[in-house]
């Protein structure tokens, strides 16, 4: 799998502020992508997981950190179905 680059500009005090030197920031910046990309459901938890070079299970518990629900948003319907089961 190739990869792509993206230049992304940022203040220069947002990587001090997250006590964070460049690199590191960079490889952040990729998480959250990624993290995100998941939690609007455009990548699976196991391809996000491939994309980031860790086990489903680590980055199901690296979601947790960022208050991302593994269970994904329930919508209405779904939400009624559970109320008449219950």
């Amino acid at each position: 799998m190739g990869e792509k680059q993206i230049k992304v500009s940022f203040p220069d005090e947002l990587a001090s502020l997250m006590k964070v030197n460049e690199a590191d920031f960079a490889s952040e910046m990729r998480l959250l992508a990624i993290v995100k990309l998941y939690e609007i459901g455009k990548v699976s938890s196991g391809k996000a997981a491939n994309l980031l070079g860790m086990h489903r299970i680590d980055f199901l518990e690296t979601v947790g950190r960022y208050q991302v629900s593994i269970l994904g948003e329930p919508g209405k319907s779904e939400l009624e179905d559970d109320l008449l089961n219950a």
